[in-house]
Formats: structure tokens, sequence, C-alpha cells
């Protein structure tokens, strides 16, 4: 009998493709940066994060996320993290310098998220992602 090389299993991949090992957000930048356990490393600008605020306040309470209208008009200080918080093991809650704070992001849906980040705003404004 031969020994191989174990191969981790889709399912395995696909959640370390969305497991968060660290998540950087210093004061007064307009970036997030994620590093993954699939080593690899995502910047979301956080006009992309409010622009896709999967709240219900935001989204309503079905259908697609889609980008939210007046986005790009928002201050710069509503796009301050004031905070970022742990929800279980799967998503963080983040706090907006402007007292928004009922978006909760799932780890799934942040790396979907930085797949459309680099998007102009006008291919923003068309997309719709998942929930």
């Amino acid at each position: 009998m031969t020994r191989g090389v174990r191969r981790p299993t889709v399912a395995a991949m696909s959640t370390r493709r969305a497991t968060p090992e660290e998540l950087r957000a210093p004061r007064g930048a307009r970036v997030i940066e994620i590093v993954w356990a699939d080593g690899a490393t995502t910047p979301i600008h956080h006009r992309t994060l409010r622009g896709f605020c999967p709240c219900a306040h935001c989204q309503g309470h079905q259908g697609p996320i889609e980008w939210v209208a007046g986005t790009a008009e928002l201050p710069e200080g509503a796009l301050e993290l004031v905070e970022i918080e742990e929800v279980g093991q799967y998503a963080v809650q983040l706090s907006w310098g402007d007292g928004h704070r009922t978006g909760i992001y799932s780890f799934s849906y942040l790396r979907e998220l930085a797949e459309v980040d680099g998007l102009s705003e006008s291919e923003k404004k068309s997309r719709k992602l998942g929930r």
C-alpha cells in the first residue's frame, strides 16, 4: 500500500477560503484588509462595505443584496469604521462613524465583496449579490 498526500475536500477548501485569520482596519484608513486561512490577503474599501451593507434597513428582507443608493454621497465620517465585533464564528458586525451598525457581514460574504471591490461604481450598482 502506498501512502499519498491527503488532499483537502472541496468543503474543507471552501471553509478555509471563507475563514479569516486576521482583519486589519487601522483608525483613519478607508480600507479593511483581510488575511484568509487559504493564504490570500484581500483589501475591501469601506465604501464598498457600506454600499453593499446587508442589513434589513439597507436591503429589505428579501431578494439579492444590491448597491445602496446614496452611498457615493456619504460624508467621509460615515465611512470611518469605529468598531468590528465578532458574531459567533461566522461573521462580523461593523459599526460606522455615523452610527450605522446593523449590518452583519458573514465571512463568505466578505470574500464575495473582496471580488467586487475593484469594479467601477457603475458596475457595482448593477451587481446583485447573494444573501
